[in-house]
């Protein structure tokens, strides 16, 4: 008879550690009056998560993405033109699946900014009142932009968690 030691559920060796990005580890940068904050980017997923900041009055193109989109609001409100009874306020939270069209606008009164974090797979894909592509940003497109925006404003966004090789 042989005497083996029970073996764990979840294998212990041949893990990495757990990666962690404070409040101030990542910078904001502006692209005119939207703030951005890029946390992730899983260039093998198709993966982008970050923190947009919106001024009162903001309207972002009409877009739809190919994949789903987790949102969480922090600060502020904002909602969708296409659905006007619904507003997020900080702690919603909101799930879009993939190819839902909408148009996000920040209300007028807004005090402040508002502060929402996303979570995006795929591309996100603007349309013209016509239905017509006028522009896509995906995982490479955001990081690239991102790396520009950080360059052009000086500061060090180097600590974004990049998952793959930029192609």
């Amino acid at each position: 008879m042989t005497d083996t030691a029970p073996q764990p559920m979840v294998p212990m060796h041949g893990l990495t550690e757990a990666l962690h990005l404070g409040e101030d580890d990542t910078p904001w940068v502006y692209a005119g009056d939207l703030g951005i904050k890029l946390l992730h980017v899983d260039l093998n997923q198709g993966l982008w998560i970050l923190r947009n900041r919106f001024p009162a009055g903001y309207r972002v193109q009409r877009h739809y993405h190919t994949g789903p989109v987790y949102a969480l609001t922090l600060a502020g409100s904002w909602g969708y033109e296409e659905y006007p009874e619904y507003l997020n306020r900080p702690g919603s939270y909101l799930y879009e699946p993939a190819h839902s069209v909408h148009t996000l606008v920040v209300p007028e009164d807004n005090e402040g900014e508002t502060d929402v974090w996303f979570a995006i797979h795929g591309a996100n894909v603007n349309v013209d009142d016509d239905g017509q592509v006028t522009g896509v940003t995906d995982a490479q497109s955001i990081l690239q932009a991102w790396n520009g925006l950080c360059a052009m404003n000086g500061v060090d966004g180097s600590k974004t968690v990049v998952v793959g090789a930029p192609g």
